[in-house]
């Protein structure tokens, strides 16, 4: 899959940095992210989507360490299961405390998050120096988009910038499990 150019990946940037909602490839469908820790980023994003706030959403990351401090209310063994499982195509759901912004983690006292095995997402995290919001590029309801041209189409131009590059492959959502249970919560 062709890596985001330089330049490319600093305009993305620069997006996010100024509260912008950027789309992207991911493993199985195009992707709006923003700064999970943006409160007004987020509730565009959501607004874009037509998506309820109470529901939350999954934040994706480049590497562990982006998203480690997150992990601190597992077990060791619970800790090195969802460890082993990234970067890859597996999200799972883990307890944080309401001091996590709960426009990124609903009426929930948990959030969804996933290590990116796809380069694109991996090179976005990294130059934005953090995990990102991520939710499929599409109004609630509706197909996830699978091209660039869906994502401009069915989003109306809300997107302030559209990350060129190719989906990873996949033909589902990722997994999701609970990280306590290791329930399943979403089949791939």
């Amino acid at each position: 899959m062709p890596f985001p150019s330089d330049i490319q990946l600093r305009q993305a940037v620069r997006t996010l940095e100024a509260g912008g909602v950027v789309a992207y490839p991911t493993e199985a469908v195009w992707g709006l992210g923003c700064d999970p820790f943006d409160r007004a980023a987020v509730l565009r994003l959501l607004d874009i989507k037509q998506r309820p706030m109470h529901k939350g959403l999954i934040v994706i990351a480049a590497d562990v360490a982006q998203v480690l401090p997150w992990l601190g209310g597992l077990t060791v063994s619970q800790c090195r299961r969802v460890i082993e499982s990234w970067p890859g195509p597996n999200t799972w759901v883990v307890p944080v405390g309401h001091d996590f912004p709960e426009w990124v983690r609903g009426d929930h006292a948990s959030v969804a998050i996933r290590v990116s095995a796809h380069t694109g997402v991996q090179a976005l995290c990294r130059r934005y120096g953090g995990p990102l919001v991520s939710t499929s590029a599409n109004r609630t309801g509706l197909p996830p988009a699978r091209t660039p041209l869906q994502v401009q189409c069915g989003l109306r131009g809300q997107v302030d910038y559209l990350l060129p590059g190719r989906l990873g492959g996949q033909t589902k959502p990722t997994l999701i499990r609970d990280a306590l249970t290791g329930q399943v919560l979403r089949p791939s």
